[in-house]
């Protein structure tokens, strides 16, 4: 590689076009293949790739530079000789589609993308693992069908989508129900591990359940719905007593090995689990997701809940999405509509796909409990699903009451700004009286302050301060001490040694002796933990909305910047709107909130294929 080349690039990475571990791979990649100029470059592009959430960098890219880089790069992209990297050479693996079994290099060009090696074979061993999976085990289904016509109302006038789904997921090895807010993914899985257990109970099997997810505060949730729904079923109190109700998050599972990217449990040191459920799976990543699905013992079901419309993970992949990415509508193989006709007892026959098996194992939950004909955060929540900002605007201005919304002006951003202010002031005001940080902790479920940056007056760093300052001002504490009852903080880095991970939320408050420390709910215990041996963090006045998936909230105020960013997607603004239960301040332009709606966020990567043309 030239020095020209050489000091191009890291002219990209002063000026923030790429990042500085994007070029020192490409150095690397330059010394050790001089004699292919375009190899370092390729493998710049591919790791910058890694850095926006793809997982590789597909060759129509290359084509179209424009569309996707700035214009310095692709000036560059269009005057490479891409076709000198045809064949095996150097660094470079063209493998047979399909096969992990050749030399390692560090990229591999399969599928017409180029992947980083390490990143190929997540995406194979993930693809290889869900359709080995997502397989028929044996079931008594004259049994079958009677526990779920105990468990559901017959007869239906409607099609009960989560009876379709117990049905489906209780047969497979592996199996996802995806819906949105409201759906009954729990209630479903409630009913589920009520018929996988008496499957098991009839074959005199004992099982071993585990509920998880990515995040303290998302498995806090799954814990508590699932305790909540358990007591609202008509169960027996033997079978209600074998329904778990403790949930972990998926590192707690795996068992971090500290400084290590490793876990305990792999494919030689299996977890110890017969059934595990996965909450709010489209946050897990691609390599997590190959790490976890290895570590499953080969007999083990999993099932993966979560809604398919959400964000993606934060690190490359977007492994919910591409499993749920069926072509066209969800249909399933005749043969399972017919097996789902017989056991369901359904008032109208499903969709058929002739062709593909794998629809088979996923279920899609398509009516709301939560919200009804008069919601307006479900109706803006479907438009913004369907990309129809005339829609989103029309909703708007029906004035739905729990629903509203304020054109983003220096008033609103200050009314927005008095409204944090004030539910924090009486929280701590009622903290202190009260000393119970319990229930201040239940409290901090009723409100969140929601954005879509980082930096600046309308992202968390300038939020956070802004409202810090508001509150010094009207004496809830003095000095500049961060450490005051009352402060919202949230975990920013995993810490295995104190049980506390990225994403956990905590509260200052005071314990029996006065002495400041940080509060956590963790399985329904509370724990108290010292200031200054907390892991990075955070306060959490406001949350990014990547920050609060996994979380729900009673009132959310969503505020976006003026200006348009490619950080606004459909995606995120769905997100951030379905974290509220009864009531939505939605704060921005109509600008804004137009291109957020129709910007949807395409992730390149190939397990969608993998997983679904390749078994067609």
């Amino acid at each position: 590689m030239s020095d020209l080349c050489l000091s191009m690039m890291k002219a990209w990475a002063e000026q923030g076009l790429i990042r500085t571990l994007d070029y020192q791979l490409a150095v690397f990649v330059g010394e050790q293949q001089p004699e292919q100029p375009a190899l370092p470059f390729l493998a710049m592009l591919v790791s910058a790739e890694l850095a926006a959430g793809n997982v590789c960098l597909p060759l129509a890219k290359l084509a179209n530079p424009e569309q996707f880089w700035p214009e310095e790069i692709a000036t560059e992209i269009k005057k490479t000789d891409w076709l000198q990297l045809r064949g095996e050479e150097g660094l470079l693996l063209v493998p047979a589609t399909g096969s992990v079994s050749r030399s390692p290099r560090l990229m591999v060009l399969d599928y017409a993308r180029v992947y980083l090696y390490r990143y190929w074979i997540y995406e194979t061993a993930v693809a290889a693992q869900l359709r080995q999976r997502a397989c028929s085990v044996k079931t008594d289904l004259f049994q079958l069908q009677q526990d779920l016509a105990k468990l559901f109302d017959q007869p239906m006038a409607e099609i009960d989508w989560q009876m379709i789904a117990a049905a489906v997921a209780v047969q497979k090895r592996f199996a996802v129900i995806s819906g949105g807010p409201g759906t009954g993914k729990t209630t479903t899985v409630i009913k589920l591990l009520a018929l996988y257990i008496e499957q098991k109970r009839a074959e005199n099997r004992t099982v071993n359940i585990h509920l998880a997810a990515p995040t303290g505060k998302a498995a806090a949730r799954l814990a508590e719905s699932i305790s909540s729904a358990k007591q609202k079923l008509k169960l027996s109190p033997e079978l209600s007593k074998l329904i778990p109700t403790e949930a972990t998050t998926l590192h707690r599972l795996m068992g971090v090995i500290p400084n290590s990217n490793c876990f305990r449990h792999d494919a030689e040191n299996p977890l110890h689990l017969d059934l595990l459920v996965l909450d709010e799976a489209s946050m897990v990543d691609l390599p997590m997701m190959a790490r976890l699905l290895d570590a499953l013992p080969r007999e083990a079901r999993v099932i993966l809940l979560g809604d398919r419309d959400q964000l993606a993970s934060v690190e490359a992949g977007s492994v919910l999405g591409d499993i749920c990415s069926w072509p066209g509508k969800l249909s399933y193989s005749p043969e399972q509509v017919e097996q789902l006709n017989g056991l369901c007892s359904l008032p109208e026959p499903l969709e058929r796909d002739q062709q593909s098996g794998f629809a088979d194992c996923l279920a899609l939950l398509r009516k709301s409990y939560r919200f009804d004909d008069q919601s307006g955060i479900g109706f803006i929540a479907k438009a913004v699903n369907q990309g129809s900002a005339e829609r989103v605007k029309q909703i708007i201005e029906q004035g739905y009451s729990d629903l509203k919304f304020h054109r983003l002006t220096k008033d609103h951003y200050e009314q927005v700004i008095a409204e944090v202010v004030g539910v924090y002031s009486g929280l701590s005001n009622t903290l202190v009286q009260t000393g119970d940080p319990g229930g201040a902790l239940e409290r901090l479920g009723h409100f969140q302050l929601l954005c879509a940056l980082r930096e600046g007056p309308y992202g968390v760093s300038g939020l956070n301060e802004r409202v810090r300052l508001e509150l010094k001002q009207r004496g809830v504490f003095q000095g500049d001490s961060l450490w005051y009852p009352g402060r919202p903080v949230i975990i920013t880095r995993n810490d295995p040694g104190l049980s506390l991970y990225n994403g956990d939320v905590g509260l200052v408050a005071p314990d029996e002796t006065g002495r400041l420390k940080v509060w956590f709910e963790q399985n329904g215990t509370l724990r108290a933990v010292l200031p200054s041996r907390l892991p990075e963090h955070d306060t959490a006045y406001a949350m990014t909305v990547h920050k609060s998936q996994g979380s729900e909230f009673n009132r959310v105020v969503l505020l976006l910047p003026p200006e348009e960013s490619p950080l606004l997607s459909r995606e995120l603004l769905y997100t951030g709107i379905t974290r509220a239960k009864q009531s939505l301040l939605l704060c921005t332009t109509e600008k804004v909130l137009r291109a957020a709606t129709q910007q949807k966020t395409e992730r390149a990567g190939g397990l969608a294929l993998r997983l679904w043309e390749a078994g067609r």
